[in-house]
C-alpha cells in the first residue's frame, strides 16, 4: 500500500467508491433514455414550440368554452388540420397531376417550349448561353433531353427527394400539431413544472425571469419569423394567381421558405414579374397594377419584420435575429426557434453578470439585485 492510499481511510473509500458507481449508473441511464427517446426529439420539440406559440390564443379560446382547455386545445388542432393539412393534400393532388400531364405529353413528344425573344441574348453574363439552351429546347427538345440525360436524370432525383422532403415535413408539422395540442391541454402544470425546472437550473430569483424569456422568444420568432414568411407567401400567392402565373401554389410555398431562410423573397417575384411582361396575357395597365403589388408584397417582411420580431422580448430584436438564423444555419428550421432561444436567455445572463455588484460574493446576490433589463 501506498503512503497517499495509507492516508484514505477504508470508510472514505467506500464512501468515493459507491458514489463513482452511482455516477456511473445515473450516466448510463442518461444515456440510454436520450438513445430511446432521441426518435422523438424533431416531434416532440415542434410540438413544444407549437404549443409555446399557441398557448395565448388557446387560453382566450378556453375562457369562451367555460375554461375548458382541453377543449379549447382540440378545436385549435382541428382547425389547424383542416387549414394545413387539406391545403397541402390539394396542393400535392394538383402537382402529382401536373407532373403526370408532362410525363404524358414527354412520351407523346407533344411537350413544347416557346423559342425565346432575341432579347435574351443581350441579357448581361448570361444572356448569350440562356439563349442558346433556350433555343435547343424549342427546337429540338426530345434531342437535348436524349444528349442531356444524366444531367437530367439527376435533376430529377433531386426534385423527387425535395419533395420526399418537403411531405416528410409537412406530415411532421401535422403530427407536431396534435402533440401541442395534447401539451397545451395541460397548459398550467406544463407552466408549473417549467417554472420549477429553471429554478432548479439557476436560482428561484432568476429562474422565472429566464422562463418568461425563452417562452416570449419562441413567440416572437413565430410571430416575427415565420408568421411573416406567411404572410408574405400569402400576399405573394394571391398575385400569382390574379397575374394567371403557372403553378401560383408551389411558387408560394417557394416564398415562404425563402422568406424563412431570410432570403429576398424578390428573388422570386422579379423573375415572376419578367414572365408576366414577356408573355403579354395581360394589359398594359394590369401588368403596371401586378408588378407594384408584387414589388410592395415583396419589400413588406422591412416593415412587418421591425414591428413584430423581438416584440415584449426583453434583448434587443438583433439578438433574437442572429440567434434565430444560426441555429436555423446549424439545425434547420428547428434551430430558428432554439437558437433565438438560447442566444436571448446567453445574453440575458451575460448582461445580469455584468450588471452584478462587484461587492456580491459567493454568498448570493446582494439585497434582491437580478441584473439590469436587457431592453433598457
Amino acid at each position: 500500500m501506498t503512503p497517499a492510499e495509507s492516508d484514505i481511510p477504508t470508510g472514505r473509500v467506500g464512501e468515493i467508491t459507491e458514489a463513482l458507481i452511482r455516477a456511473g449508473l445515473i450516466a448510463v441511464l442518461v444515456v440510454v433514455c436520450a438513445r430511446i427517446f432521441s426518435p422523438f426529439l424533431d416531434l416532440v420539440t415542434w410540438g413544444l414550440i407549437l404549443a409555446i406559440a399557441l398557448y395565448p390564443l388557446n387560453r382566450r379560446l378556453a375562457r369562451r368554452l367555460g375554461g375548458h382547455q382541453g377543449w379549447a386545445a382540440t378545436l385549435l388542432v382541428l382547425l389547424g388540420l383542416l387549414l394545413v393539412g387539406v391545403p397541402t393534400v390539394l396542393l400535392g393532388s394538383s402537382f402529382a397531376d401536373q407532373v403526370h400531364d408532362l410525363y404524358v405529353a414527354f412520351e407523346n413528344n407533344e411537350l413544347s417550349i416557346r423559342p425565346p425573344p432575341e432579347s435574351v441574348a443581350s441579357w448581361p453574363i448570361v444572356g448569350e448561353r440562356l439563349h442558346v439552351v433556350w433555343s435547343g429546347l424549342a427546337s429540338d427538345l426530345p434531342a437535348y433531353v436524349a444528349a442531356n440525360q444524366e444531367q437530367l436524370r439527376g435533376l430529377a432525383r433531386s426534385a423527387l427527394g425535395a419533395a420526399a422532403g418537403t411531405a416528410g415535413s409537412v406530415l411532421l408539422f401535422l403530427a407536431s400539431l396534435v402533440v401541442a395540442g395534447i401539451i397545451m391541454a395541460y397548459g398550467e402544470a406544463g407552466n408549473r413544472a417549467l417554472d420549477r425546472i429553471f429554478c432548479r437550473m439557476v436560482d428561484p430569483l432568476r429562474g422565472p425571469r429566464l422562463q418568461r424569456l425563452s417562452t416570449a422568444t419562441v413567440r416572437s420568432v413565430a410571430t416575427g419569423v415565420v408568421g411573416v414568411a406567411f404572410i408574405q407567401a400569402l400576399l405573394l400567392g394571391l398575385g400569382f394567381m390574379v397575374a394567371g402565373v403557372p403553378a401560383p401554389g408551389i411558387l408560394a410555398l417557394l416564398v415562404l421558405l425563402f422568406a424563412i431562410v431570410q432570403l429576398p423573397v424578390l428573388l422570386v417575384s422579379l423573375p415572376i414579374i419578367a414572365y408576366i411582361w414577356w408573355a403579354g396575357d395581360g394589359s398594359t395597365t394590369l401588368n403596371v397594377a401586378v408588378t407594384v403589388y408584387l414589388i410592395v408584397a415583396g419589400l413588406a417582411d422591412n416593415v412587418l419584420k421591425p414591428m413584430l420580431l423581438g416584440r415584449g422580448v426583453d434583448v434587443p430584436m438583433p439578438v433574437v435575429l442572429i440567434g434565430a438564423l444560426g441555429g436555423m444555419v446549424m439545425s434547420g428550421i428547428i434551430g430558428l426557434f432554439v437558437g433565438a432561444v438560447v442566444l436571448s436567455v446567453g445574453y440575458e445572463v451575460f448582461m445580469a453578470w455584468v450588471g452584478r455588484p462587484a461587492t456580491e460574493g459567493a454568498d448570493g446576490p446582494a439585497g434582491t439585485h437580478d441584473g439590469p433589463s436587457a431592453a433598457g
